[in-house]
């Protein structure tokens, strides 16, 4: 199904609530492919396209 899925991000897995191909990362805005999708914050409702995005929202954040 094209178009941006909306997805609830659980601790170890996600829940489509709207089909779609992808979702967008939260940092850079790229379209990430659902079957691609590895990157996530439970906490924040947000995928990241690569783990170096998670780390500069983190980073952004003050976290780390």
């Amino acid at each position: 199904m094209p178009g941006e899925a909306q997805i609830q991000f659980l601790d170890a897995d996600f829940r489509i609530l709207k089909p779609g191909s992808y979702v967008r990362c939260a940092v850079t805005g790229v379209h990430i492919p659902i079957d691609e999708l590895r990157y996530w914050s439970v906490d924040r409702q947000e995928a990241y396209a690569t783990r170096e995005a998670a780390l500069e929202r983190l980073r952004s954040l003050g976290v780390i």
